[in-house]
């Protein structure tokens, strides 16, 4: 399979015949007439993920999030630019190819990022019957050992923590990666607290002015809610790891590895 054939492949399993445009998915680097001899699936096409990728004798990345630095990899503001050059020489020495797969994996029914954090999590059985794939219950537990648990599963070195750490809480609500900064409607997270009587809501990104406010007004007038900020790439990592298996079903004997991008922050 060359490096076109893959890309319809996985957008016809992810969304049978509907397509974008515009769409950020887009072929960033390398060419679609490229045969491919081997398939790494990450968040992001990091510097490391890249090297690392060469090394696994793969010539093509699937990232979930940009290359370059802007949410279409726009490269009209970065030209002449030290990082830009030096990332795309890395890059078209190792002859690779990336491709952006984030539209449609959301798209997928299920959407195929949440599939695999809660897969990850073990809590497939806990998903409510909703619209979409937010809402979960889980025998009741204190805030932190919750923490805890996502700590452990998701390999986190530190959350942040809104709310009291004593709470008893059940119902809990995801909004992985930009979700939780309402996907284009501010007030949106606080609703859906309100609306499905959520204790806790897990995050990825966070503006500390909506709803880690609304939650820590909250819990400042005693009622039971509480937030826990995993981060972007905490919260969508897992939907690439899984991605990993079922993509090999797809490509036959192109191997196919996936590539843990990591935090990107150290804390001291």
């Amino acid at each position: 399979m060359n490096v076109q054939q893959v890309m319809e492949t996985v957008m016809q399993d992810s969304c049978g015949d509907q397509r974008l445009s515009p769409t950020g998915d887009v072929l960033v680097t390398g060419e679609a007439d490229t045969v491919v001899t081997g398939i790494v699936t990450t968040y992001m096409a990091t510097v490391e993920v890249i090297r690392q990728a060469h090394a696994a004798g793969a010539n093509l990345i699937i990232t979930h999030e940009p290359t370059f630095y802007t949410g279409a990899d726009q490269l009209d503001w970065i030209q002449q630019d030290p990082v830009y050059e030096a990332k795309r020489k890395l890059i078209e020495d190792y002859g690779m190819a990336i491709w952006r797969y984030h539209d449609y994996m959301h798209m997928a029914k299920p959407d195929r990022i949440y599939t695999g954090l809660i897969r990850e999590l073990g809590w497939e059985p806990n998903q409510v019957d909703y619209a979409f794939p937010w809402i979960y219950e889980i025998e009741p537990m204190q805030l932190r050992d919750l923490a805890e648990e996502l700590k452990e599963k998701l390999m986190i070195n530190v959350l942040q923590v809104v709310g009291s750490q004593d709470m008893t809480c059940s119902r809990i609500g995801i909004l992985v990666g930009g979700g939780s900064l309402g996907l284009g409607k501010e007030s949106m997270p606080m609703e859906l607290m309100k609306e499905q009587q959520l204790d806790v809501m897990i995050c990825g990104e966070i503006t500390e002015w909506t709803l880690c406010a609304y939650v820590n007004d909250a819990s400042m007038l005693g009622l039971n809610k509480a937030m826990l900020v995993i981060g972007h790439e905490r919260s969508e990592e897992w939907g690439m790891k899984h991605m990993a298996e079922w993509l090999q079903l797809l490509v036959g004997d192109i191997p196919v590895h996936f590539i843990d991008a990591k935090e990107p922050f150290l804390y001291v």
